[in-house]
């Protein structure tokens, strides 16, 4: 080979090599962040586990081609939990409750946003409507105002002694909760039931409002959606115990806490909705395009040995019903 035919071979071998090189190497994976405001650890949460385990079926693993990053906290911590979360630059943001939403929404994030276990996302001028929901958030509520009627009318059932119900909230916190008051108060006059409707702002009025519902015969307990963290879980579920309040909870932590009942959503399946929307929009498409949709999966979960500790006999047709009943 001559000398010249020579070095031309070398010198294009050596400048195919950087193409070759950049032909194998993996795409950048894709960003994904998820905020909660209820825990403090996201990534071992059954719900997050229920969205990773949608994303792999929908081809979409952390081995390969995306890259999740985890918030959570308390809901003091959560305005620090945002910016550390969209310093990140993910293109889509999953949040799993209405202050984590309002809180994303705030700092001004341009990302796709897809919320699960949202109250009134349209009431709450999250979303223009339920069908077109435009700007770039969509996703899955948690329930809609009629549920609370059922809330009523169980509790009832359980305990067919009560002549009034409760709700007890913080409405700085939990905004949320007026969403459901309406069709409590209906539900409970629809019962001939009292209903008495306790507005707090700080710990000490919550344990005030708690020991005053304990003063009361007969009163149940309602709790709606609003701060779902650790602390108010506890306290809420030690004073029913104290007090010997029958309670209904919208979410099945609470009895297996110990709380009475609770009826409410699959949350998981919110969450293995919301991984969907997250696949078609890692594909191409709009949030503001894809509707929001309501829960169509419920759950019945009964403690009796909280009914028992209350003196309460859950009738056999509300057993039955239950998804599960813990003994």
């Amino acid at each position: 080979m001559r000398r010249r035919e020579f070095i031309r071979l070398v010198v294009g071998a050596a400048a195919a090599w950087p193409l070759a090189a950049r032909a194998q190497q993996p795409a950048m994976p894709r960003k994904i962040g998820v905020l909660m405001s209820s825990v403090d650890n996201p990534a071992t949460h059954p719900w997050i586990v229920a969205f990773r385990q949608r994303l792999e079926e929908l081809g979409w693993s952390e081995k390969r081609n995306i890259r999740i990053d985890y918030r959570g906290g308390s809901i003091e911590r959560l305005p620090q939990s945002v910016q550390e979360l969209l310093a990140s630059g993910p293109e889509v943001v999953i949040v799993t409750s209405t202050p984590s939403l309002a809180a994303v929404r705030r700092a001004g994030a341009t990302a796709a946003i897809v919320f699960a276990n949202v109250t009134d996302p349209v009431g709450q001028g999250f979303v223009a409507s339920l069908a077109k929901p435009g700007g770039n958030i969509t996703g899955f509520m948690n329930f809609e105002a009629s549920i609370a009627g059922k809330w009523v009318e169980m509790l009832r059932e359980i305990s067919p002694s009560l002549f009034g119900v409760a709700v007890i909230f913080n409405p700085q916190l939990g905004p949320q909760t007026e969403y459901y008051i309406p069709a409590i108060e209906a539900a409970a006059h629809k019962l001939s039931l009292r209903a008495a409707i306790t507005r707090v702002h700080s710990d000490s009025e919550l344990d005030s409002a708690f020991a005053e519902l304990g003063r009361e015969v007969g009163i149940g307990l309602i709790v709606p959606p609003g701060v779902n963290s650790t602390a108010f879980h506890n306290k809420v579920i030690a004073a029913a115990d104290r007090y010997r309040v029958p309670a209904m909870y919208w979410s099945r932590d609470y009895v297996g806490e110990g709380g009475l009942v609770a009826y409410g959503t699959d949350e998981t399946d919110l969450l293995r909705g919301a991984a969907g929307y997250t696949d078609r929009i890692l594909r191409g498409e709009k949030p503001g395009e894809l509707p929001v949709q309501a829960p169509t999966k419920f759950e019945l979960v009964i403690n009796l040995k909280t009914a028992k500790a209350l003196g309460l006999t859950v009738p056999l047709t509300l057993q039955a019903a239950a998804d599960e009943v813990i003994e």
